[in-house]
């Protein structure tokens, strides 16, 4: 259980942490690429300005003016740094003009290329390729600026891989360290719990010795004669001997240094065996037990065990089924598991938010119905360890609410 935990705490502290970084890289490069497009609308916005000397002239015939079209904050050699090319449109999509002169990686056909992806796009500004466009439409034509953002989207992609792989290095060094602390973190948690199953195990082994006197002192005064109170004391010490009992296996099972001695087992012949042991009980209750075994089905698992587990389920569906209710047990392989399912009514509505809970330890979903059929709330826990220790699972189910299925799968 310890290491379950240990694994776990890695697991969820791993998650969480991939999940930080995982948000941390995205803002970080949204905002990133969102300063490339601004810059790049920036420079678009001042080449695309009406009568913007920066098209169609290496340099202005007067500076000052030149700077005029220039926003504060931006310098005036931008827009003759700036690689571009525009084009002029007809309102048929036919090219009238086109201006290479201030690109060089852009030929006549890349450029033919570009406008009819620009025209096509229902977007007034876009990325194609590594151009950024702005396209203007009036009833004349169209005119549309292409500029060069290479440079911008190299940096963008280098800062992308270098915060990635970082960010990877990162996370692989804090779950390094995840795996180095997690011993000492949930190292409390391990004490205490290794304190808990100590005193359940010596107090079960303690409480056999006072309930077996009791036991005999009993049997000796019943030699004069049976009464009410020598039954009850008789009743009560064997729901305590069966708690202990169940505690003390319970222990057993979760001791880490605790291994089962598994066998092959025809587990066909011990669940039929395990339901017959239970046909008398059901029938003194009026309640009828049906069971649908597939033949020949062997597992690896200490039989012990294995009836034990089967013995759990049956008593707890022949405890709280009604008078006249029908139990069904069923086996069947399934893939490389045997799965064994009990299923009985129940006269309570059973909420399946309870469902979760019901192979925790003394988990009761109706305390005073447990406590008429003598119920502790731990058989459920038992069987549970049982499944676990044997690298299996178990689950509990309910199709309307008046159901109580459970369902337990032992590999092959």
């Amino acid at each position: 259980m310890i290491n379950r935990l240990k694994r776990k705490f890695i697991l969820i502290a791993t998650l969480f942490m991939l999940l930080l970084m995982a948000a941390l890289l995205a803002i970080m490069n949204t905002v990133n690429f969102r300063e490339v497009v601004t810059e790049s609308d920036a420079v678009l916005d001042v080449l695309s300005q009406p009568g913007a000397p920066f098209l169609n002239e290496r340099r202005p015939p007067e500076p000052d003016g030149a700077r005029d079209f220039v926003p504060r904050g931006m310098s005036p050699e931008v827009p003759y740094e700036s690689r571009f090319f525009v084009a002029a449109v007809s309102p048929e999509g036919e090219i009238l003009q086109s201006d290479l002169s201030r690109i060089v990686s852009v030929d006549d056909a890349t450029a033919e290329e570009y406008i009819s992806r620009a025209l096509d796009s229902k977007k007034d500004r876009g990325f194609i390729g590594q151009f950024r466009f702005d396209k203007t439409t009036d009833d004349s034509g169209a005119r549309i600026l292409f500029l060069d953002c290479g440079r911008r989207l190299d940096s963008f992609r280098s800062f992308l891989w270098t915060s990635v792989t970082v960010g990877a290095a990162g996370c692989a060094v804090v779950f390094l360290a995840f795996v180095l602390t997690a011993g000492r973190i949930v190292a409390p948690i391990a004490e205490s719990y290794e304190k808990q199953k100590r005193f359940i195990s010596d107090a079960g082994h303690e409480i056999k010795t006072p309930l077996t006197i009791i036991n005999a002192n009993v049997d000796l005064l019943a030699l004069d004669g049976e009464s009410e109170e020598l039954t009850e004391i008789r009743q009560q010490t064997g729901r305590l001997t069966d708690l202990t009992n169940q505690l003390v296996m319970l222990s057993k099972m979760e001791e880490q240094t605790h291994t089962l001695q598994k066998i092959e087992i025809p587990l066909s012949d011990l669940v039929g065996e395990t339901v017959g042991s239970f046909r008398a009980p059901a029938v003194a209750r009026d309640i009828e037990l049906v069971s649908r075994v597939e033949p020949n089905v062997t597992v690896k698992a200490s039989p012990d065990a294995v009836r034990q587990l089967l013995s759990v389920l049956l008593e707890n569906a022949v405890k709280y089924t009604p008078k006249g209710g029908e139990i069904a047990v069923e086996m069947k392989r399934h893939k490389k598991s045997a799965v064994i399912s009990v299923v009985n009514p129940t006269d309570d509505t059973i909420d399946e938010k309870d469902l979760p809970h019901v192979f925790d330890r003394f988990y009761r979903t109706d305390v005073s119905r447990n406590s008429q059929t003598g119920g502790h709330g731990i058989g459920l826990s038992v069987a549970k360890a049982i499944a676990d220790a044997h690298g299996g699972e178990i689950a509990a189910s309910t199709s309307d609410g008046h159901d109580f299925r459970v369902t337990v799968s032992l590999p092959l």
